[in-house]
């Protein structure tokens, strides 16, 4: 099962329990640059070989968690992850689209609640 967080002390206590630290790269794209946003859950995916290259100009750094949130925001992102207790596959997450959070929730108070009711049975009304 899985969930999808905006509120940002619940992704920051996701991320914490797994050892989870945020980190940017800017990437060149045409005239601008673009944000690539990431959680690390191991100092091994700033070190790597992979890490740099002319699209990766810099790489992956760790960023504020302030800085981090702000990217998600303007990103219009949310972190969907995994229900796993800390400890499970942290790799479990992904980002997705801000609306997809807004459909959940709403779909969610749209259901209504199952009601049982103890009474007279209504075949029995005469």
């Amino acid at each position: 099962m899985s969930q999808i967080l905006t509120d940002r002390e619940a992704i920051r206590q996701w991320a914490a329990a797994r050892g989870g630290n945020p980190i940017l790269m800017d990437v060149p794209d045409g005239s601008q640059n673009r944000t690539i946003l990431q959680l690390t859950f191991g100092q091994h995916a700033l070190n790597s070989d992979g890490n740099e290259g002319t699209d990766r100009i810099g790489g992956f750094h760790l960023v504020s968690w302030e800085e981090w949130f702000t990217a998600l925001e303007e990103g219009g992102l949310a972190l969907k992850v995994s229900d796993d207790p800390a400890g499970g596959n942290e790799a479990e997450f992904e980002f997705v689209a801000r609306e997809e959070a807004d459909r959940e929730s709403t779909d969610a108070a749209q259901k209504p609640a199952s009601i049982v009711t103890e009474g007279p049975n209504p075949a029995n009304r005469g």
